[in-house]
């Protein structure tokens, strides 16, 4: 893949470490020490430490809740894919956050539930409180057509044919709540 990010992995386990880098130059992305794109922090074993200021947008491996400003949250297993789409996203400035643990929503694995951007959970939820195209664009301030894009991203991201396949999908991965 071309545009590769410059990454700066913070882990301490060396097979994580190692693990992480592998992921990292597969996607095409340059694991620096310098200056980076994105700040990746593996807290697995939650030994890793947090800085208080970091010289790039941040995205962290973890399973416990976590509180501040980070731009990225993942799940500690998610996969090649899941991690270089939120670093993209992060370093695009948005904001990216795992899925609800997926085992409590009848899920078989992280796998099932994918990113969404945080307009397509809010088309997600829009489309959950019975809203049509034209009145998500009035709440929203954009176009209808930008409507219309975001929901075929969802629906391709969710493998939905439906609006109530897609908020069913949605409630059941824990990513909206009506």
């Amino acid at each position: 893949m071309t545009n590769g990010l410059r990454i700066r992995v913070h882990a301490t386990d060396p097979v994580r470490r190692l693990g992480l880098h592998a992921m990292l130059n597969q996607a095409g992305h340059v694991v620096t020490e310098e200056t980076p794109d994105v700040e990746l922090f593996d807290m697995e074993p939650a030994s890793t430490q947090l800085p208080i200021e970091a010289e790039a947008p941040v995205v962290i491996l973890t399973k416990a809740p976590l509180a501040g400003t980070h731009a990225g949250i993942l799940a500690p297993d998610a996969t090649a894919d899941q991690l270089d789409a939120a670093l993209r996203a992060v370093f695009a400035g948005l904001i990216v956050r795992s899925p609800a643990p997926v085992e409590s929503h009848g899920f078989a694995s992280t796998e099932d539930m994918p990113l969404l951007t945080p307009r397509e959970r809010e088309i997600l939820g829009l489309i959950g409180e019975g809203l049509s195209n034209k009145e998500m664009a009035r709440r929203l301030l954009i176009s209808v057509h930008t409507v219309k894009f975001h929901m075929e991203a969802l629906f391709t991201k969710l493998d939905a044919t439906s609006r109530a396949e897609a908020v069913t999908k949605g409630l059941r991965g824990g990513v909206i709540e009506l």
